[in-house]
């Protein structure tokens, strides 16, 4: 594999002779990244904000002063996929959908994270999914495809990355489900893998790899949706991923850091079309930039935010057919329980010796999601939920909705649609879409962020306000 590097080490080095970091550029750069994040999810999110939780202030990311968009088309597709996109914000390459770090061709793209870990930068790269996930993987990984998880693992011991975050690694095993050597490679490159922040913050290593705790080790491409309120002691959650990071980067590089925050459950949410689910990841995802703002106001000349999402997934709006001209978002905090964690108890329930009735489900679906009692669930509604619930349970007749995390019978298809419907949530699909992504700016070098980007740009600009001119020269236009 040919390697193409956006910043020669002979010019790195020798713009830094003199001044490790110019007085004129940020020293603190947080690139968060809102995973399946639209236009239509912020939408949704901040009326919810505004409508049921009553904040007079928007979200806080609509708050930056500076604001924007940008598209989002792969190399081989108007509609990317995450490690296409993930390899355009990391990189500023287009590529194919599926490959990750790489160009079409298969030649090895460096990441602005790669970049500024070579000019001297602490690097932090976190998730609330695998931490050998797509986006993640784009900052330090360079494979044909992204399922090569033991690959992108050992990059990620290769990387000297200083802090890297997420639910659990996949590359562990091999494909008879046998131990491989990922764990004792990492380790041997002064990894230390934790579980949980407590352990982080316990760590005296430079180099931390922090996963789920060991309450929840099947949660491996994800550490819980918000919804779902798994309160294990010390159960990751985005916004102390995010805390954790700071707090280790600013002990081990207190001069300069870059950390990328991805808020990947809104992805999964989308990907399920679970209205409810999506908009509480987006205030997690808002609570975690919070951290990074609470950073900002105390080094307001040396830090730049930037916020965006790789691409919309689901194309979620405010409004559907059945609402009209409006929407009861209120509905949501009804909802006890994702779509995915819904969809675990109907399989156990599917396994279960026991004779479940449709006065069973009517009674599960009261307790969680408030039909017929705080919903305003019609008759029509209920013949077709009781129709989908004699095909799904008694007739064991299934038509499964299978989306790129999960696979939902017939009967969790039409609560959660009923769900949406009343609440006034729409969806395009369970895919992903071409529509434009948000971009928001704060701090030193805000402002060119402004306008309608490519994704490509995004990690330019942050390298052009980061690194002085002569490390910029090998970075592509």
């Amino acid at each position: 594999m040919k390697i193409i590097s956006r910043a020669v080490s002979a010019i790195i080095a020798a713009a830094f002779t003199f001044s490790a970091y110019a007085d004129n550029t940020p020293k603190y750069i947080f690139y968060f990244i809102g995973d399946g994040m639209g236009m239509g999810h912020v939408l949704a999110a901040q009326t919810y904000n505004r409508m049921v939780l009553r904040n007079a202030d928007p979200l806080l990311m609509m708050q930056f002063p500076v604001a924007g968009v940008a598209t989002t088309y792969s190399a081989s597709s108007p509609v990317t996929d995450s490690a296409a996109a993930g390899t355009a914000l990391s990189t500023g390459y287009k590529t194919v959908n599926g490959m990750l770090g790489v160009t079409p061709d298969s030649a090895a793209v460096t990441s602005i994270a790669k970049t500024l870990h070579d000019a001297g930068y602490g690097v932090g790269i976190v998730t609330s999914v695998a931490p050998d996930d797509a986006t993640p993987g784009a900052f330090y990984a360079h494979v044909p495809h992204r399922s090569m998880f033991y690959q992108i693992g050992r990059q990620a011991a290769e990387s000297g990355y200083e802090f890297i975050a997420g639910a659990g690694l996949r590359g562990t095993k091999d494909k008879q489900g046998n131990p491989n050597d990922l764990t004792d490679y990492l380790r041997s490159h002064g990894v230390d893998i934790v579980r949980g922040a407590e352990a982080a913050a316990a760590s005296p290593s430079r180099r931390i790899l922090m996963l789920n705790t060991d309450s929840l080790p099947d949660h491996l491409n994800e550490i819980g949706y918000t919804i779902d309120s798994i309160t294990e002691p010390g159960n990751l959650n985005l916004p102390l991923i995010t805390r954790t990071a700071l707090n280790h980067l600013q002990r081990v590089s207190p001069d300069a850091f870059f950390m990328m925050v991805e808020g990947g459950n809104i992805d999964h949410a989308g990907h399920g079309n679970d209205g409810g689910t999506a908009i509480k990841e987006i205030l997690n995802f808002n609570e975690a930039i919070a951290v990074a703002y609470e950073f900002l106001l105390q080094h307001p000349d040396e830090t730049l935010i930037v916020i965006t999402a790789d691409h919309d997934t689901g194309g979620m709006a405010v409004g559907n057919a059945f609402t009209g001209y409006n929407a009861f978002l209120h509905y949501i905090d009804a909802q006890r329980m994702s779509k995915d964690r819904f969809a675990e108890e109907c399989r156990a329930m599917l396994r279960s010796r026991r004779n479940y009735t449709w006065d069973d489900m009517r009674d599960l679906l009261t307790e969680k999601f408030g039909f017929w009692t705080i919903l305003p669930v019609n008759e029509k509604q209920t013949e077709s939920l009781r129709q989908k619930y004699e095909k799904t349970f008694e007739l064991r007749n299934s038509d499964d909705q299978r989306t790129l995390y999960n696979t939902f019978n017939e009967f969790t298809v039409e609560v959660f649609r009923v769900l949406n419907d009343i609440a006034g949530i729409g969806w395009v699909d369970t895919n992903h879409t071409g529509n434009y992504v948000p971009v928001y700016a704060a701090g030193h070098g805000a402002s060119a962020f402004a306008g309608i980007h490519d994704n490509t740009q995004i990690p330019v600009l942050i390298l052009d306000a980061a690194l002085p001119s002569p490390a910029r020269l090998a970075f592509p236009d």
